[in-house]
């Protein structure tokens, strides 16, 4: 079977250790139901043509997309599977990080996208006890890039089957009671949670249930408030909470000082809390990091009566900042697929687009970026990338005053300019070093686009987590002390 182009750049991530020997057949320790749960597993992160081929490019025998399936529901079709084809199929799975199973601590990693927040954490020898992320397509992504161990971690698609906050008939004690039943204890819980409009619900409403309102009436109706609902179960030492920029300006100010206020009542010191305006430290721009303008805020917030919080900053993170930060160009493949050019008619669209909205004194238009220029900073990726690409345009030569003249001109079209890749925009969003290739990518590119524009720089957080090591020692040492001494199941 010939692999299509779509899969070759999946298959050139994957470990290629293939031999054309025929190779024995499954051991009886790997037989029957293992195979179909490795397959079934599988099947869960990539599709099935995918894993076809990859069964294909090791050799040992024919397989078919029928074939494949009915190996994955059957367990006598599934002793069908070669030793040899079993060990390949499992390098396809992430691998434990090199600390398994020696973790320093524990965290959760909620509206956890394609885990870019969870990345620093896990460098830092952080064991990942808890996800949840309602996206099909990030989940795949997710899986097929970080490690979960099946005995201590456990997926969760909706928070709210967790929380219960969509449950009036469920009292505040009994939801509190099922997080604890379903969210392991952690040291640190991580949320990129979504910025929605923060609903009030009516307070009779709220006395006729029998529960809280005011500040929890405030955030009823919104993710935060879930997040909100399991620091208060759970209880962890530190939090970090990640949001756009515009968190802070949200209803003028009204969202973000609600949310600040709810975690100061939770018991919370909120690193900065009080530093506002432009040098706030806690929005940090990822072009610091990588070449690409991303602001985000970031609230780290820490158990007040720990009394972790004295004298963290996030200001220190500029001493993190990297001696020498990959340019634009390190980023870029030599070659690309003629696809990800602009058609004549998008190109066109775009340009015109923009020199109209620069008549009438506005800023919308594309964003064409010098690969060449070693201090070109490009726009911030969105989820909508994958529409035209408009934000980050790579220039690949087009002659500007040409274009000014006569648009149309053949040999400048062939400099038309072309979008990123999705490999390029892992890389620009750190999940991927310079020209690495590391980083699984098992979606379309239009789904990926989603993905990488909705995530976070990884490096930003790795930063922030290295920033909190030793706060994070600090805690997980007080509770080591209070489960000796019976303080508290873990």
């Amino acid at each position: 079977m010939v692999i299509s182009a779509k899969l070759s750049v999946l298959v050139e991530v994957m470990p290629q250790n293939l031999s054309k020997e025929k190779s024995p057949s499954l051991p009886p320790q790997h037989a029957g139901k293992e195979a179909q749960a490795l397959l079934r597993q599988l099947m869960t992160i990539y599709d099935v043509k995918t894993l076809v081929a990859q069964l294909v490019a090791v050799g040992d025998q024919h397989w078919s997309p029928a074939i494949l399936k009915r190996a994955a529901t059957v367990v006598r079709a599934a002793n069908r599977l070669s030793a040899k084809e079993y060990a390949h199929l499992m390098t396809l799975l992430p691998p434990p990080p090199a600390h398994h199973p020696h973790y320093a601590f524990r965290f959760v990693d909620l509206f956890a996208g394609i885990g870019g927040i969870r990345n620093g954490f896990e460098a830092i020898r952080g064991q990942c006890v808890f996800t949840s992320e309602w996206n099909k397509h990030a989940l795949r992504t997710y899986k097929a890039n970080w490690y979960c161990d099946p005995q201590q971690h456990r997926f969760n698609e909706d928070i709210r089957d967790i929380t219960l906050s969509h449950r009036p008939d469920v009292s505040d004690d009994e939801a509190a009671q099922h997080i604890r039943d379903t969210i392991p204890q952690h040291d640190v819980l991580l949320a990129g949670f979504p910025c929605q409009p923060f609903s009030l619900a009516g307070v009779s409403k709220k006395n006729a249930l029998g529960r809280a309102h005011g500040f929890a009436c405030e955030t009823q109706g919104t993710l935060f408030f879930d997040v909100v609902r399991i620091i208060a179960a759970r209880r962890p030492p530190i939090f970090v909470l990640e949001n756009v920029k515009n968190l802070k300006s949200h209803d003028k100010g009204r969202t973000f000082r609600i949310i600040m206020q709810t975690l100061d009542e939770l018991g919370y010191e909120v690193a900065d809390a009080d530093h506002s305006g432009a040098d706030d430290p806690k929005v940090i721009d990822g072009r610091h990091f990588l070449p690409q303008h991303r602001e985000r805020i970031v609230l780290v917030g820490f158990r007040r009566d720990l009394q972790l919080h004295d004298g963290f900053s996030l200001r220190a993170i500029s001493t993190l900042y990297p001696a020498a930060r990959p340019t634009f160009g390190d980023l870029l493949e030599p070659t690309v697929d003629a696809k990800f050019i602009l058609t004549p008619v998008l190109w066109k669209y775009l340009y015109h687009y923009a020199r109209k909205h620069q008549a009438l004194g506005n800023g919308f238009g594309y964003g064409l970026v010098d690969p060449l220029n070693p201090h070109s900073v490009a726009r911030t990726l969105s989820a909508r990338y994958y529409k035209d690409g408009a934000e980050i345009l790579i220039d690949r030569g087009w002659d500007r005053p040409l274009g000014e003249k006569h648009f149309d001109d053949p040999q400048n079209q062939q400099r038309r300019p072309r979008r990123l890749t999705p490999r390029e925009c892992a890389r620009l969003m750190g999940f991927e070093s310079p020209q690495g290739y590391r980083f699984r990518i098992p979606v379309s590119d239009t789904q990926a686009y989603r993905q990488f524009g909705n995530s976070v720089v990884v490096p930003v957080f790795a930063a922030v987590a290295k920033l909190l090591e030793p706060r994070i020692a600090q805690a997980v040492a007080r509770r080591d002390r209070e489960d000796d001494a019976g303080g508290r199941p873990r």
